[in-house]
């Protein structure tokens, strides 16, 4: 089978040299990739360029993103390959940046335009606009594969997410969604529209995964 496996974080620049990006290692996508193509299925990994992990890839391609409009593209430029799944681990930043304001001594803000934002004047306001979803475009992209996307929270109860998970596959038309983070507690969950199978670690995941695309 040809499979995209994506993983670790997108970043969104505030100025030329600062950026805002999320706390995610490519690990977990770069295993996945490596089981993947230990059992024998042609894979291309699209790693963000901030991924701290450096073990085995052993993806046929491997591509790096920068942003969260980089990796669009890079989806984009794969949909008429004729992939069988997608599984969408990356981090993709949930906000970009909007404006930069400072105050005057009248409490007035006035936009501030740099390519290096000053340290040394006041206090300054930065706008955080959320950045559109990918996984909602990838149904459009590659219409007969089987998508896997992602659901990480931190705060809720394993209930909560598992709900949160089935929302992302209806309205984004996916095929199952992996929930894990400290909401959801120790391991991982894949939902489907069935429901929820929960595995122990990150080994049983990328088991269950391999057969989830298979089947």
């Amino acid at each position: 089978m040809r499979c995209i496996v994506t993983a670790g974080p997108t970043f969104e620049p505030l100025d030329q040299v600062r950026r805002l990006t999320n706390h995610s290692t490519g690990r977990l996508g770069s295993e996945l990739t490596s089981h993947l193509a230990d059992c024998g299925h042609d894979v291309t990994l699209l790693i963000g360029q901030q991924a701290t992990w450096r073990g085995e890839r052993g993806a046929g391609r491997v591509e790096t993103f920068t942003t969260t409009d980089n990796l669009r593209l890079r989806l984009r430029a794969l949909a008429d390959e004729g992939w069988d799944a997608v599984l969408h681990a990356a981090a993709v930043s949930d906000f970009t940046f909007g404006k930069v304001f400072s105050r005057d001594a009248k409490d007035a803000l006035h936009e501030v335009q740099s390519g290096k934002l000053s340290t040394r004047g006041a206090p300054l306001l930065v706008e955080l606009v959320p950045t559109g979803k990918i996984i909602a475009e990838l149904r459009g992209w590659f219409p007969r594969a089987t998508i896997v996307g992602w659901k990480y929270e931190v705060e809720g109860a394993r209930e909560s997410v598992i709900e949160k998970a089935s929302r992302q596959i209806f309205e984004n038309q996916t095929d199952a969604c992996v929930a894990n983070g400290p909401a959801y507690g120790e391991g991982f969950g894949i939902v489907t529209p069935d429901g929820c199978e929960p595995l122990a670690d990150a080994a049983q995941l990328y088991d269950a995964l391999e057969e989830f695309i298979g089947a």
